[in-house]
């Protein structure tokens, strides 16, 4: 899995994709969360949108890139470039239509084929205000996201219930990722075996050589024979 850090600010920049059937609410998903805006009359995105939101997380500054891509088929040639270097996606539904949850798995393939198979992925389940028009039951949702490895909530946009904690949730699960990665590479590090040469400690610093009193060996690498 491919993750972004600016080493000069400790912060660290994740890329997250949008995906999911044209009209299920992804634009507005995203408004509610980066503006806490709603658009009754929002129209279709065409292309790829982005937008940049700063979360803090363990005291360091988290930045998610939220890509908002087009669900038409038209634009799905132009968008699937985007996938490239996503850390995490919100796949996205319509609970009251059941025809975009019967999608789910084809943008599950399309995601896998245009990114890495670790990407972070919330099934989400939109529009959860419109309880009268559902088509899809919660507990259909919840199976499905256990049967693939994802996880589950649902959302509305209308109303704002559970959108900041979709967005968190996958942002954070990725952070957590990243810490995990670093704290085992630490501990690999301990645990490499240093390079011996006469009976004394050689160390390895960038292209010189130093021996365990400080002075050059000469070379930029070690060998015995």
């Amino acid at each position: 899995m491919a993750f972004y850090s600016e080493e000069q600010t400790e912060d660290y920049l994740f890329k997250i994709v949008l995906i999911g059937d044209s009209a299920v609410g992804k634009s507005n998903l995203l408004a509610r969360f980066a503006r806490n805006e709603f658009y009754s009359n929002s129209k279709s995105t065409i292309g790829v949108e982005f937008q940049t939101q700063k979360m803090d997380i363990d005291g360091k500054e988290v930045k998610a890139q939220i890509w908002d891509t087009a669900g038409q088929e038209r634009f799905r040639a132009v968008t699937s470039a985007y996938y490239r270097g996503a850390v995490g996606a919100l796949l996205v539904y319509d609970i009251s239509r059941r025809q975009t949850f019967d999608s789910v798995g084809r943008w599950l393939n399309e995601l896998h084929t245009h990114s890495d198979m670790n990407v972070i992925t919330v099934l989400v389940g939109n529009k959860s205000d419109l309880k009268d028009a559902r088509e899809v039951p919660t507990a259909e949702g919840k199976a499905l996201a256990e049967a693939q490895g994802l996880f589950f909530m649902e959302t509305s946009a209308l109303d704002s219930s559970n959108v900041t904690l979709a967005f968190q949730t996958v942002v954070k699960e990725i952070y957590n990722i990243l810490s995990r990665k670093v704290i085992l590479s630490q501990e690999h590090k301990k645990q490499e075996p240093t390079w011996t040469a006469n009976g004394k400690t050689v160390v390895l610093q960038g292209d010189s050589v130093q021996d365990s009193d400080g002075k050059p060996s000469g070379g930029k690498c070690c060998s015995s024979n």
